[in-house]
């Protein structure tokens, strides 16, 4: 929507930042709804974020869902929630209400273990109230890079053997102990009565591909974690590489679930608190996320300031 149009309907920032990113989302959707129609809607679909403002606030959060995907108004819609404490109730309610969910933000075991129930819960919910479940999505997004970012920083202070060779282990490690506890939860029996009524599984996202240490194979945290149901959002420079060089090899996480909890448990022995990593990185993504926020509502008020240079934005 023109900046000139806005203005002219006297919006405040807030609006206009609304109304932009659920038309051009709104447009995306249906740029790929062919894909989502050829892949009976496990693919070709786009996802938007509840304002991130919101992300302490369940109630809020679960409200502003719902305007979202009814102002969007598109089957192939994601809402992408973060998975903080708070996060985790508006999530349930979102799915029991039928909105297709992102979860975002997830660096721990132990968040994601609760993300899966959260989904399970609205899942029950939706069914009680007569809802088809097969027509509800969900993707966890499982952060990658970033583990490693602060784990090797963590580990190069130490500037000891043990820590140097450990570098660029955890990331992976922490993935596939990840898609452990996923293949726990679909062989449940309380999955197995969900997937009885329809309901399709909460695919594991690896988010964060990209290799940011140039010592690393710049696809290894798209070749180290190939398993079924999984999505990888490639940043364009991973993708490029994929494409070039990379290579699938066939499942390279499970079969590896020792091997990655070994990882995590030589980590913890030599002073790595691997909670704290993770607190520490969901508090930094959602610092990240409120930036771009802002950024966005800035770069909207100038433009509408532009476009009507009396108004007050």
């Amino acid at each position: 929507m023109p900046g000139a149009d806005l203005a002219a309907r006297d919006a405040d920032v807030d609006t206009a930042v609304f109304l932009v990113t659920t038309d051009d989302v709104r447009a995306a959707c249906d740029v790929l709804a062919p894909v989502h129609v050829r892949t009976a809607g496990l693919d070709g679909c786009v996802s938007i974020e509840v304002d991130p403002r919101l992300s302490r606030d369940a109630a809020a959060t679960a409200e502003m869902a719902r305007l979202l995907w009814t102002t969007v108004n598109r089957d192939n819609l994601y809402i992408k929630i973060p998975a903080t404490v708070e996060g985790l109730a508006a999530i349930t309610e979102a799915i029991s209400q039928g909105i297709s969910v992102n979860v975002t933000l997830i660096f721990s075991l132990e968040r994601y273990r609760a993300v899966m129930d959260a989904y399970l819960s609205g899942l029950e919910q939706a069914a009680a109230a007569g809802r088809d479940l097969a027509a509800i999505r969900s993707v966890a997004s499982f952060f990658i890079s970033r583990v490693d970012s602060e784990v090797d920083a963590r580990l190069g202070q130490m500037a000891t053997s043990q820590a140097t060779q450990l570098k660029g282990k955890a990331a992976i490690a922490n993935a596939r102990l990840a898609y452990q506890a996923y293949q726990e939860v679909i062989t449940s029996q309380r999955w197995q009565k969900l997937a009885g009524l329809g309901a399709q599984p909460q695919r594991p996202l690896w988010a964060s591909t990209g290799v940011k240490n140039p010592a690393y194979p710049d696809t290894m945290y798209v070749t180290e974690l190939v398993a079924a149901d999984t999505v990888n959002t490639m940043p364009g420079t991973t993708l490029a590489a994929f494409a070039d060089h990379g290579e699938v090899t066939g499942n390279t996480i499970t079969g590896r679930y020792h091997d990655a909890r070994r990882v995590l448990d030589q980590l913890t022995a030599i002073g790595i608190d691997f909670e704290n990593v993770t607190g520490q990185l969901e508090r930094e993504g959602l610092a990240k996320f409120e930036n771009s926020w802002n950024q966005l509502s800035h770069t909207i008020a100038a433009e509408l300031h532009r476009s009507h240079p009396a108004r007050q934005s």
